[in-house]
């Protein structure tokens, strides 16, 4: 069940993104007891890279990039006052922000675009457009 106090963010450290956060935090301001989830999502190495490459040190890079993008959504929240509570995950975005949607109970999305409309965003298969596709609650999109 969604609870309508919680919100997820999907970031990846751009100016849009930064936007998106910074609407999501006016709103859990305007709603007592909301919770911002900050999510970043990582691409997926190739399997010829995991051959090679110790599982450890792959997780490793996942975690020290997603950081890396989180770091100022993260550092918006704490000048704010409000906390906003993390999560770092590989693969396709849109599938995996619906699930942590799922997961987490969250009643909408606020996520940022790259400012694409019309043909351009369709034929660049945006973040947005499969989050859209994947997600059961409102999602605002901040342009």
């Amino acid at each position: 069940m969604a609870d309508k106090n919680f919100i997820l963010v999907p970031v990846d450290g751009s100016a849009n993104s930064d936007r998106a956060v910074k609407h999501a935090i006016g709103l859990a301001k305007a709603v007592p007891g909301s919770e911002l989830h900050l999510l970043n999502v990582q691409p997926s190495v190739g399997s010829l890279v995991t051959m090679f490459v110790p599982k450890a040190n792959v997780d490793a890079h996942h975690r020290e990039e997603g950081e890396k993008a989180m770091a100022s959504a993260v550092k918006l929240c704490a000048d704010a006052g409000v906390k906003a509570i993390t999560h770092i995950s590989v693969g396709r975005a849109g599938p995996i922000i619906g699930e942590f949607t799922r997961r987490l109970g969250c009643g909408s999305v606020v996520m940022g675009t790259r400012g694409h409309s019309g043909v351009a965003g369709v034929l660049l298969g945006s973040v947005a457009q499969d989050a859209i596709a994947h997600v059961e609650v409102p999602i605002c999109l901040v342009k």
